[in-house]
């Protein structure tokens, strides 16, 4: 379970966007909002090698990821925790992603591995340390 709060464990396992938040350098945050999967008790984000993203996890691992619904009255669940860039099973994880966002149009690239490579993809994952959220 990534949180002891059953309605907030649902939540997070049946949605698929959220904003990830890093920090720069100077400690002022930046968000973007991502497509994520969970894998067990991990959260999972793919991204191009070469983004912020990537960097400033890199430079501190604290980040804030915020599950968010997709209709109002736009409940949410945040994951707090420390992330890790993972190069490492590349396909397993991002078929698992797209398999989490089919419903939205979103399909898996017909030559996965050579996109994998083409945009330098990496996977975020996060371990949870903390979770909150209003569920209404």
């Amino acid at each position: 379970m990534i949180s002891d709060n059953p309605d907030w464990d649902q939540f997070i396992t049946e949605h698929r966007w959220g904003v990830l938040t890093t920090l720069r350098k100077s400690a002022t945050p930046s968000s973007s909002l991502v497509a994520y999967a969970r894998d067990a008790d991990e959260l999972i984000i793919s991204t191009p090698g070469t983004t912020f993203k990537r960097r400033s996890i890199e430079h501190n691992p604290d980040v804030s990821f915020c599950v968010i619904s997709n209709a109002e009255p736009f409940n949410y669940v945040t994951v707090e925790g420390a992330a890790r860039i993972s190069t490492e099973h590349l396909l397993e994880d991002t078929r698992l992603l797209f398999a989490n966002i089919a419903e939205t149009g979103y399909a898996e690239p017909a030559d996965l591995p050579g996109w994998l490579k083409k945009q330098q993809r990496v996977i975020i994952r996060i371990r949870p340390t903390r979770v909150h959220g209003v569920i209404r």
